[in-house]
């Protein structure tokens, strides 16, 4: 079984104007932007020196109408077996299962409350090695807002092996869970009944979360929430870009 069984791997960003967002991710993330052939299509990667964090494409026409978004791939040994496991606890398949030629395989799902993902199998070969997991440009912190986020966890851990590390008292907010995998955290909780329906947020390290939310800002994007210190001296913050694809920022200093 692979190390990464079980760990997000890759991240998507898909929306309509996908020069703009390649050239708003590459202004605060700090990017470094590739064009590579993905199925006889050009496929932007975003990467940090060599190392690929994820892909920006344009909404193709089988999903004119989603929102422009963040979706995060899970790693899996089968995605055919990990997909009928999905549906029997209460999971959607809203995609696939679908090759990518010389890439690997896919399909995108959603859990038992709604929160859309993706699975994923790789055709193997030699990436190169991960850069430290503080590095800036990569995911740092992962960060499901369930409808229930006790249930939601309980879904993961019998999907994928989460399992529960520790938990935040929120107060009026409820529970934050930390959930762990080989090393990956993130957090599950409850969500607001004013917020939008069950999802994904992932956050993209910054070296200064000011500095971060002022580029947000002068590429036509918003920070809806924060900075605010975060559990371990970060500070994080919840952004959109210029089309309203949410995404966060975490840092380690203002």
């Amino acid at each position: 079984m692979s190390d990464n069984a079980g760990k997000f791997v890759w991240y998507e960003w898909m929306g309509a104007d996908l020069q703009g967002a390649v050239e708003f991710y590459r202004h605060v993330v700090g990017w470094t932007i590739n064009t590579t052939d993905m199925a006889g299509f050009p496929y932007t990667v975003a990467a940090v020196g060599q190392y690929g964090v994820g892909g920006l494409f344009p909404t193709p026409p089988e999903a004119q109408g989603t929102p422009p978004c963040w979706t995060g791939y899970v790693r899996v040994e089968s995605v055919d077996a990990a997909v009928e496991k999905l549906k029997s606890a209460g999971g959607r398949v809203m995609r696939g299962p679908m090759d990518i030629p010389n890439v690997g395989r896919f399909a995108v799902v959603a859990d038992a409350q709604g929160a859309p993902f993706a699975l994923f199998r790789d055709n193997g070969g030699n990436p190169p090695p991960a850069p430290p997991a503080n590095t800036a440009g990569l995911v740092g912190w992962r960060e499901l807002h369930a409808a229930d986020g006790e249930t939601a966890l309980k879904f993961y851990a019998g999907q994928f092996g989460w399992t529960e590390a520790s938990q935040i008292d929120m107060g009026p907010m409820g529970v934050y869970r930390l959930f762990d995998r080989g090393g990956q955290q993130g957090g599950i909780m409850s969500k607001s009944p004013q917020g939008p329906g069950p999802c994904w947020l992932f956050y993209f390290n910054v070296e200064a979360a000011d500095a971060a939310g002022a580029r947000v800002a002068e590429k036509g994007g918003k920070v809806l929430h924060g900075p605010h210190e975060v559990p371990g001296g970060m500070w994080a913050m919840q952004c959109v870009d210029g089309e309203g694809a949410m995404f966060g920022l975490v840092a380690p200093k203002r």
